[in-house]
């Protein structure tokens, strides 16, 4: 029923009997009431906390008259973008619009504008004056800081000043919200709302900062410095760290920017209580006519067991946004929370996945890590694990092992990124056995990346020496058990420090591997991360070295198309990659080679003509397009 979910019309205030309500959440996604959805989980905590809230799901940017419909709320209006940045909703790595939007009614794009957060809170701005406005998710988080945007390939200064907001919450914001909440309810003015931890505030002066901190390159330095950018930008990183970070400072023309230390991650019995929220778990039904709002079959029959990642990969946006300290919910939380999925009508008896950021993480890297924070310059897993690494899985195995004694569970998957570096240096092994024999659809998937040491250091992925022995040891498994289940690597093209010559390595792995995958993920510069900052600057922050960028969308093809040699729409590219690269050699009929040579059309066979064959013949006897038998490609 529609009173379960959170208003989203005056006509459902009205139903309530709400002549007034408090917070106005307005979000970039169709409105999906489930715990894999940022502003299911915000709108439930403020409800949880006694905030009468509504929800305003994709309003026509166009229309004033679209953000006025609920009526003005009593305390600040909550902006997002959505689960995912509104940038990458919309564009594909070739900066390509996409047809379609798994976050929006129907799978239909369109339904949200590009830079969602910036263009919804100017609309509020405009509307409601000086009303309190918070922007958070995953937009806001990246975008934080003066930072490199790909779209524009320009710098742009941090999204809270263009979005003319008064706060932005980053990271998981369960708790600067409760706090930002209760001091508005109290009619605390929320240009005081300086000392909440997790959050970003404009200021005249960098007194203002209530915290130790620290002092990077202002915005219109680091948007023509790309020295002072790398350098700012790994500060920002390095102080992500709820333990031992301290505020970041950045100048903004004559403001600045104050960006508070993390808040704390949650511990358990909050992680719980988050999770067990009255969430419907569906699109709110407003959306049944028009097609349901395809993401949610990913999460529909899955949990998430824990949150954050210290896996440190330079590419990706979660070290930036959930922070890097592990944190789990409770085995009796998850176990309630699957004892509840199989009571859904639809339920199948499958469980899709028991995952999280990284699925085998359950605990924080080691016991150093909850006193002192993560060590700075010093990742837990790669180029090699840190000695220190605490990688005992006993407990997530423990955990799974009561999920399949549920009545009604035939099988629990896993299929949110295993950490396969991490797994290896499990002392026990129980877990791997487990994996194999019970939690595998068919094929694993895992993540080495690369295969070139060099490339795979700039990614802060572990060198393919582990992956290599990680997958010897799932084929023995999977031959013990007697079990037919693949194992499927993700690949990354392009990413900083891959020249064509490390892609051809790469193909050269591959083909010596009997791999080709179907399909390769090109490096997508997004927000904040190392990686972007790489690619912007042509350096890598952590050394100042510089670094190889392939930036030309040509080189990105090549560089594509040799991970797919085989394909023959691709052999042109190849080929070119290949003579470009001076590895002609690779063209051949050797054991080692990747592609066969073309042979010239008197070089082969004359066929006898075909019966009837006039003069459309080809000398040769063959015909235009038809390619002989000899040599063919097998």
């Amino acid at each position: 029923m529609r009173d379960d979910f959170l208003p989203i019309s005056k006509e459902d205030l009205l139903q309530r009997g709400w002549y007034y309500y408090d917070f106005l959440l307005i979000t970039g996604d169709a409105y999906v009431d489930h715990p894999s959805f940022g502003t299911a989980i915000i709108s439930r905590v403020l409800e949880a906390e006694g905030y009468r809230v509504a929800i305003l799901a994709q309003p026509d940017w166009r229309r004033e008259d679209s953000f006025s419909a609920l009526g003005r709320p009593r305390y600040g209006v909550l902006i997002n973008g959505g689960n995912i940045d509104s940038m990458v909703a919309h564009y594909t790595a070739a900066k390509k619009r996409r047809h379609d939007d798994a976050y929006s009614p129907g799978g239909r794009a369109g339904l949200r504008p590009d830079r969602a957060t910036i263009v919804y809170a100017q609309k509020v701005r405009a509307l409601w004056g000086d009303i309190p406005i918070v922007i958070g998710g995953l937009e806001a988080s990246l975008r934080r800081f003066a930072h490199y945007d790909y779209w524009d390939d320009t710098v742009r200064s941090s999204i809270l000043f263009d979005a003319q907001a008064d706060l932005l919450t980053y990271g998981m914001g369960e708790r600067a919200t409760r706090e930002i909440a209760a001091l508005l309810a109290k009619g605390t003015p929320v240009s005081e709302i300086t000392g909440v931890r997790g959050t970003c505030f404009p200021a005249e002066s960098p007194d203002a900062c209530r915290f130790p901190s620290v002092q990077v390159a202002g915005c219109e330095t680091v948007s023509v410095n790309k020295k002072a950018y790398a350098q700012a930008n790994l500060v920002e990183y390095d102080e992500h760290d709820p333990i031992r970070g301290r505020a970041v400072i950045q100048p903004h023309g004559e403001r600045y920017l104050i960006v508070n230390p993390p808040a704390m991650p949650l511990d358990t019995s909050e992680l719980d209580a988050v999770a067990e929220l009255p969430y419907q778990r569906k699109p709110h039904p407003v959306y049944d006519r028009q097609g349901g709002v395809p993401a949610i079959e990913e999460v529909r029959f899955s949990v998430i067991h824990n949150r954050g990642c210290f896996g440190a990969c330079k590419f990706c946006s979660l070290a930036f946004h959930q922070g890097r300290m592990v944190t789990a919910r409770s085995h009796e939380s998850v176990v309630r929370e699957v004892t509840a999925l199989t009571r859904e009508p639809d339920f199948k008896g499958y469980i899709h996945d028991v995952g999280g950021p990284t699925a085998n993480f359950r605990r924080p890297s080691c016991k150093k890590q909850t006193k002192h924070g993560l060590c700075r310059h010093r990742d837990c897993l790669a180029p090699t694990p840190c000695p220190s690494l605490d990688a005992d899985h006993r407990d997530y195995l423990q955990l799974l092992r009561k999920l399949r004694e549920i009545p009604g569970v035939k099988k629990i998957f896993i299929r949110s990124g295993i950490r396969f570096d991490y797994l290896l240096k499990d002392p026990q092994g129980e877990f791997f056995a487990d994996l194999v024999k019970h939690h595998i659809s068919g094929q694993l998937k895992v993540a080495p990346e690369h295969c070139v040491g060099h490339v795979l250091d700039a990614m802060g992925k572990p060198r393919i020496e582990a992956y290599e022995r990680f997958q010897e040891k799932y084929q023995r498994l999977n031959q013990k058990y007697g079990k037919k289940q693949y194992l499927v690597p993700y690949l990354m093209s392009s990413h900083p420090g891959s020249t064509l010559q490390d892609a051809i390595a790469l193909a050269q792995w591959l083909h010596k591997t009997g791999r080709q995958p179907e399909q390769v993920q090109d490096f997508y510069p997004t927000p904040g991360t190392l990686s972007t900052c790489m690619y912007h600057t042509g350096l890598d922050p952590r050394t100042m070295e510089p670094v190889y960028v392939p930036k030309s969308a040509h080189e990105k093809e090549l560089q594509r198309a040799l991970l797919q040699w085989k394909r023959p729409e691709k052999r042109r590219l190849v080929m070119e990659a290949l003579h470009r690269a001076g590895r002609g050699d690779l063209v051949g009929y050797g054991p080692d080679c990747l592609l066969r040579p073309v042979r010239a059309a008197k070089d082969s066979k004359p066929s006898a003509p075909a019966k009837g064959a006039g003069r459309g013949t080809v000398r040769g006897g063959k015909r235009p397009g038809k390619p002989s038998g000899r040599g063919k490609k097998k």
